[in-house]
C-alpha cells in the first residue's frame, strides 16, 4: 500500500483533517515553505544573539522568576538541556498514545510556522517520531495551563535528547534504544530550542482535539439513542415537527429534532396513536438538550482550530520586523474555558441519558417493571439504573469548572493561571462516562424495545437484531457487567460507520 504525506504547514490545519490525517495513517512532511522560513528564523535569531548586548528571556537568561539571570554564551546549550530535563515532573497516569501522537502533530505545526527560532533538524525529528509511531511517555500531571504545558512537554521534548522513554510496538522502552533502532543520534539543542519545545498548549490542545473528535461521534449516538428510547417508550414525535424549531431556530436543536425524525421515519411505534398527552422531559426536550451541547461543541471547535494553529511558545521571533518578544501566548485561558464549557455539556448529555433509563424501568406504557419478567422474583434492571446514577453524579462533580482556580508558580512571576490541563484530563473522564452511559442507555431501550408488539424504525431494527449477535435479551437475572462491556465495544465498533 502507498504511502500517502499530509504537507504540515502548509495550510490551515482543521479537525477534520486530522481527522484523515489519524483515519488514513497518513505520514507528515514539511512544506517547502515551512522548512525555509525555520531555517530562516534560525538564522536571524542566530545574528540576534551575536550582535545583541541585551538579554533575550530564555535564550540568554534564566526562566520564570530567573529571567534577569544572564546566561554566559558559552552555556546556552547547556541552558536548553537543562531546562527540559528539570521540567520533566510528570505524574500520575500515562497520556494515551493517540494523544501524544496528538501532541507530536501539533507541537509540529506549531514550530512550523516559523516564529519559534527552533533549528529545522529538531522538527524533522519530531516528524520522524510521529511517522515511525515512536510515541514519548507522558504523564496526566504536572501542568497549570500556563508558560504552556511545561511538564507534558518536556516529556515530549527528552527522547529527542535520548533521555526519557518512549512507547514504540506496543513496548515500552528507553529513548536511546530506540534511536538506535532508527539509526538516530540524539538532537543537540541550540539557544530558545529547549523552551520553543516546552512552551505552548499542545498538552491541552491534543486533548481537546481529540475529545471533539469523539464527541462528533458519541453525539451522533446519543441521537440514536435517544431515538430508539422514544419508541422504546411509546413517546410521541410531536416535539420534533419541524415547526417547533423554526420558531426557535438553534442550529443544534433544529438539526437534532432532523435526526431524530429521520431515525423514526418509518417506525411502526411512532405511527400508532398515542395515549398520553405529553411525554417527560428527557424525551420531550431532547432537542434542547442535545442541540446546545452540539453548539457548544462548534464554538469550542472554532477555539481549537485557532489555537492548533497558532504560535502558543515565548518568546515570539518576528525576523521581518526584527524583534523577538517576550509575552504570554502561552498562557492557555482560551482553551481552559472552552474545555470547561465541554465538560459541562458533555455531562447533560450522559444526565438526559441517564433520565430515559429511569424512565424506561418504571413499570409505565406497557412495559413491565425493570423491564423483566416476573419481576419481583427478578430485579431485572434495577441495578443498571442505579450504575448509570452513579457515573452522572461522577460527572457533575468532574464539572467543576477547572478555569476558575489559579495558584502563584515560579517564586511569583508567574501569578496567574489557566489550569486548562486539569480541565482537559477531567474532560477525558466525562468523554468516557458518557459513552458508559450512553451504552447503557442502548443496553436498557433494546430491552424495552424487545417487549414491544410492534417494530421500531427499520435501521433501528436492524441495529438492534446486529447487537443482539453479541448482547441477549436478559429474561432472567444474570451478571448484568459483562453486557456493559460489550454494549461498550458495540458502540466503540460503530465508530467508523454512518449510523
Amino acid at each position: 500500500m502507498s504511502v500517502v504525506f499530509h504537507s504540515i504547514g502548509a495550510e490551515f490545519l482543521s479537525l477534520s483533517q486530522i481527522q484523515s490525517i489519524l483515519s488514513e495513517n497518513k505520514k507528515l512532511m514539511l512544506s517547502d515553505e515551512s522548512s525555509a522560513k525555520i531555517e530562516s528564523c534560525r538564522a536571524y535569531l542566530d545574528t540576534k544573539i551575536e550582535q545583541s548586548v541585551d538579554p533575550i528571556y530564555g535564550i540568554n537568561t534564566g526562566f520564570g522568576s530567573l529571567c534577569d539571570t544572564e546566561i554566559s554564551s558559552q552555556d546556552l546549550r547547556q541552558l536548553q538541556v537543562n531546562l527540559v530535563r528539570s521540567h520533566a515532573c510528570g505524574l500520575g497516569e500515562e497520556v494515551p498514545n493517540e494523544i501524544v501522537k496528538l501532541m507530536l502533530l501539533l507541537k509540529i505545526q506549531g514550530l512550523s510556522q516559523g516564529h519559534s527560532g527552533v533549528k529545522l533538524d529538531t522538527v524533522e525529528r519530531l516528524i520522524a517520531f510521529y511517522n515511525a509511531n515512536v510515541t514519548p511517555v507522558v504523564y496526566k500531571e504536572g501542568s497549570l495551563g500556563a508558560s504552556g504545558d511545561l511538564a507534558p512537554l518536556a516529556h515530549l521534548a527528552l527522547p529527542l535528547l535520548g533521555e526519557g522513554e518512549v512507547n514504540f510496538e506496543g513496548r515500552r522502552m528507553p529513548s536511546s534504544e530506540i534511536n538506535k533502532q532508527h539509526g538516530w543520534k540524539p538532537i543537540e539543542l541550540a539557544s530558545k530550542e529547549g523552551l520553543a519545545l516546552l512552551n505552548g498548549t499542545q498538552f491541552m490542545s491534543a486533548y481537546a482535539t481529540f475529545i471533539l473528535l469523539e464527541l462528533d461521534r458519541l453525539t451522533h449516538w446519543a441521537d440514536l439513542i435517544a431515538a430508539a428510547s422514544i419508541d422504546a417508550y411509546d413517546g410521541s414525535l410531536s416535539p420534533f415537527h419541524p415547526l417547533v424549531h423554526e420558531v426557535r431556530p438553534h442550529k443544534g436543536q433544529k438539526e437534532t429534532a432532523a435526526q431524530i425524525l429521520n431515525h423514526l421515519h418509518d417506525s411502526e411505534i411512532a405511527r400508532q396513536k398515542k395515549t398520553t398527552v405529553q411525554d417527560p422531559y428527557c424525551l420531550r426536550c431532547i432537542p434542547q438538550v442535545h442541540g446546545a451541547t452540539k453548539d457548544t461543541i462548534d464554538y469550542a471547535r472554532g477555539v481549537v482550530e485557532i489555537e492548533i494553529n497558532a504560535v502558543t511558545d515565548n518568546p515570539t521571533i518576528f525576523e521581518k520586523e526584527e524583534m523577538v518578544i517576550s509575552a504570554g501566548n502561552f498562557h492557555g485561558q482560551p482553551l481552559a474555558l472552552v474545555l470547561d464549557f465541554l465538560a459541562i455539556s458533555t455531562a447533560e448529555i450522559a444526565s438526559i441519558s441517564e433520565r430515559r433509563v429511569y424512565k424506561l424501568l418504571g413499570g409505565k406504557r406497557g412495559l413491565p417493571p425493570f423491564l423483566v419478567n416476573n419481576p419481583g422474583l427478578n430485579s431485572g434492571f434495577m441495578i443498571v439504573q442505579y450504575a448509570a446514577a452513579s457515573i452522572v453524579s461522577q460527572n457533575k462533580q468532574l464539572a467543576t469548572p477547572a478555569s476558575v482556580d489559579t495558584i502563584d508558580s515560579s517564586n511569583g512571576q508567574e501569578d496567574h493561571v489557566s489550569m486548562g490541563a486539569n480541565a482537559a484530563t477531567k474532560l477525558f473522564r466525562v468523554l468516557e462516562n458518557l459513552e458508559k452511559v450512553l451504552s447503557i442507555e442502548w443496553l436498557t431501550a433494546c430491552q424495552a424495545l424487545d417487549f414491544r408488539d410492534k417494530a421500531s424504525s427499520t435501521s433501528i431494527e436492524a441495529l438492534k437484531s446486529e447487537y443482539r449477535q453479541i448482547v441477549p435479551f436478559v429474561d432472567t437475572d444474570m451478571i448484568m457487567q459483562p453486557l456493559f462491556s460489550k454494549s461498550i465495544d458495540f458502540i466503540k465498533s460503530m465508530e467508523l460507520r454512518k449510523l
